[in-house]
């Protein structure tokens, strides 16, 4: 890569910024869904402690079991009325009634393996156990799941051990059966991670469209604001000054006011094309980008105040490219940039192609790359970030544009002092627009 001025890109770009409040606000919604599917799973579960108590009784302490069944029910309806009157809370208070389930399912398998040794109850019930991990499995904290499922296993592993002499089984079939248990969780924690990962993701995606979309609002006011600024302090300027240098031509017939009238129209007039070429897309489609991009920076060195130089010596002649117009939207935003904040003496600006290597015997050209530097006071490491938090979403805005192009932008301090873009993207030879 061309780097102008001696420039040099470190190799440690930094790490992603961390996620934002849009990144919360979809973890809540998906949160309070994994709490409404806890108490439909939970019901399950009480059906299931209901039919068995029933279905399989035990031969002794029937009464006591469905007492313990029925008050498992009337529990289990309380939280489900204080998860639907307070779902708030809920997102972070839910899990805590998982415990109550295992003690249930413990406490049960407990008094229907050792009081009664020849019933089937629990057995059935041990089966119960599955389900509890499935239920911490809902929530979209690993951490949560974790403190749930560990618990888990070992009650099932030592209501096994209580109940193994009863029920003469063999060591080698009760550690398989916790085996199983100790996979099951296992595979739980794996799927609590997964689907926290996925809402970050969505969450992320989600600031991406909103600052898209804040940004679609306010692009019209933006691009006007800045026409009015160029012509105001630009063109008009001229204008302005030509009409004086009109009247004193009139009343002197001075040969230096008709120099100035001359030169006051030449800078309009340049003025005017440069702004023109800014805007107007069907002025890249004519000239071609090299030409788009020198007008560009010179009409951003005049706002600016700084010198700049156009490198696109390497760039085919008439080559249109199917990356011109979003190479030139961002090249006018860093432009503006700089102009407006960088306090920059010197810019760069470099055009060049990246070569397919399968295709280096034909020259043709795969990817574009441009490389916009200056030597201000640079960027801060959050300062995406802090213009996001701001307002200000054009840098953001373009990164997200050329990512979606399959590109890439990337912005780093220089060495020396002041700030390195880098863009990347592919693109193809465009015939139709060619000269």
């Amino acid at each position: 890569m061309s780097v102008p001025n001696g420039m040099s890109v470190p190799n440690d770009i930094g790490a992603a910024p961390a996620p934002g409040p849009e990144v919360a606000a979809v973890a809540v919604e998906h949160a309070r869904r994994g709490v409404r599917l806890q108490v439909v799973l939970r019901w399950v579960l009480v059906l299931f402690v209901m039919v068995t108590v029933v279905a399989v009784p035990p031969e002794n302490d029937v009464a006591t079991c469905v007492a313990i069944a029925a008050g498992y029910a009337l529990w289990a309806l309380a939280v489900a009325l204080w998860i639907r009157r307070d779902p708030a809370a809920s997102v972070h208070l839910a899990w805590l009634a998982l415990f109550v389930d295992l003690a249930v399912l413990g406490v049960l398998t407990l008094l229907t393996g050792v009081a009664t040794p020849q019933s089937w109850t629990s057995d059935v019930l041990t089966t119960g156990f599955l389900l509890v991990p499935v239920l911490a499995a809902t929530q979209l904290r690993p951490r949560v799941c974790t403190a749930v499922v560990v618990p888990t296993v070992a009650v099932y592993l030592l209501a096994g051990i209580a109940t193994r002499d009863a029920n003469a089984e063999p060591w080698t079939s009760l550690l398989l059966r916790t085996l199983v248990v100790a996979g099951v969780a296992a595979g739980c924690i794996g799927l609590s991670r997964i689907q926290r990962s996925r809402v970050e993701t969505i969450g992320a995606l989600v600031g991406a469209r909103t600052a898209l979309l804040v940004e679609l609002t306010e692009i019209e006011q933006r691009e006007r604001r800045l026409l009015s600024e160029n012509l105001h302090d630009g063109a008009l300027q001229y204008v302005l000054a030509a009409r004086q240098d009109l009247e004193e031509a009139r009343e002197t017939a001075d040969p230096a006011s008709f120099d100035r009238l001359e030169l006051a129209l030449r800078e309009t007039s340049r003025l005017l094309r440069s702004t023109v070429a800014e805007l107007h897309p069907a002025v890249l489609a004519r000239a071609g980008l090299p030409a788009a991009l020198r007008d560009a920076a010179t009409a951003a060195a005049a706002r600016g105040g700084f010198a700049v130089e156009v490198r696109t010596d390497d760039w085919p002649d008439g080559l249109r490219t199917s990356a011109d117009a979003l190479l030139f939207r961002t090249a006018r935003e860093l432009l503006a940039n700089v102009a407006g904040h960088a306090h920059a003496h010197t810019a760069t600006v470099v055009l060049e192609p990246v070569a397919d290597p399968a295709r280096s015997s034909t020259g043709q050209v795969s990817a574009a790359r441009l490389v916009v530097a200056d030597d201000g006071v640079g960027l801060p490491a959050d300062a995406v970030e802090r213009s996001l938090r701001g307002g200000h979403i054009g840098l953001a805005s373009h990164t997200v544009r050329v990512e979606a192009a399959g590109g890439s932008l990337t912005t780093v301090p220089d060495a020396a002092g002041g700030t390195i873009v880098v863009v990347e993207l592919p693109c193809v030879a465009d015939p139709v627009n060619s000269p």
